[in-house]
């Protein structure tokens, strides 16, 4: 799969490499027939006004070429991330579907012992629970590009919020809370929509998490930036990005291509939705990591004052 989508992306590359070579080629030859030609050179004016409307041709057909080999490779990447995500959607609703149809199947059995009962509607509603969340992301992620609507601000307890967020994921992950530690001092207080820097924060600690397993060890801090600022930063010691990759992450659909990556659940979409959702807020997030098993930390900046309402 790899290799033909590569394939795919290289033909339009080669081709319109080749097809602006000639032009050019075509150009200069033509340039120098001209000049060195006397008889074709007689005729100062037309023949000039022959080479520049040649030059203008020859131009606009080299720039036709380059924007359809840069569109044409962005269809093909766009192409291959939705096939990703398509993959992984599958993943994501055949393993819990699979595992309550076995719980149903097993809870049939007239000679069920009570803890056994107990245990497996423990995990049916795990798994509910991990189905309902991974709906909510593709429906926000489905709702961002089009939502525009002002939001309420409120004045919000970021310690408060982030304990709430980090809670929320080691819970869901069957993790104890103290793998999450959060470093936010008190006083800091910003206006903000509630619900959004919610999301925010939960999408980034679970990011953190998946990443880190099997030693989790996630650290959320906040202190004040500059003019009116806050900076929050998301750290773990997991698995790390590579450079080149940073600033893809926040693509839609887009995940590493990396076996450590592939095989953690995921479809592309957790900060695709922290970044859309910060820009909203009008503040920004940045990746940084020291390499691959050099964990990695996901700084957003926030303002703590919005002049106006959201966008």
């Amino acid at each position: 799969m790899a290799r033909n989508i590569t394939r795919s992306i290289s033909l339009p590359i080669v081709l319109s490499s080749i097809s602006v070579t000639l032009s050019v080629a075509l150009l200069v030859g033509w340039i120098l027939l001209i000049a060195r030609n006397k008889p074709l050179a007689e005729d100062f004016v037309a023949d000039t006004l022959l080479l520049v409307f040649g030059i203008v041709s020859l131009v606009v057909i080299m720039t036709v070429l380059v924007l359809f080999s840069v569109f044409l490779v962005r269809e093909i990447r766009e192409v291959r991330r939705q096939t990703s995500f398509i993959d992984s959607v599958t993943h994501e609703l055949k393993s819990p579907l699979a595992a309550l149809k076995l719980c149903l199947e097993t809870l049939g059995r007239t000679d069920l012992p009570p803890e056994q009962n107990h245990k497996l509607r423990q995990m049916m509603l795990d798994d509910v629970e991990r189905l309902a969340g991974f709906i909510d992301r593709v429906l926000a992620a489905t709702r961002l590009p089009a939502e525009r609507s002002s939001q309420p601000l409120q004045d919000i307890d970021l310690a408060g919020l982030a304990r709430r967020c980090a809670v929320v994921v080691t819970r869901r992950a069957h993790l104890p809370e103290e793998v999450v530690r959060i470093d936010v001092p008190p006083e800091i207080v910003l206006r903000s929509d509630e619900v959004a820097l919610a999301v925010v924060l939960e999408n980034l600690i679970d990011n953190a998490v998946k990443y880190s397993q099997p030693s989790v060890d996630v650290v959320l801090s906040a202190r004040p930036g500059r003019e009116g600022q806050v900076v929050i930063e998301v750290q773990d010691r997991g698995i790390g990005i590579r450079r080149v990759d940073l600033r893809r992450v926040f693509e839609r659909f887009y995940r590493v291509p990396d076996e450590a990556v592939r095989s953690r659940r995921g479809t592309g979409l957790g900060l695709y939705v922290v970044s859309a959702l910060v820009r909203s807020l009008g503040g920004r997030v940045a990746a940084t990591s020291d390499g691959v098993g050099h964990g990695t930390t996901m700084q957003v900046t926030l303002p703590t004052h919005p002049r106006g309402q959201l966008t």
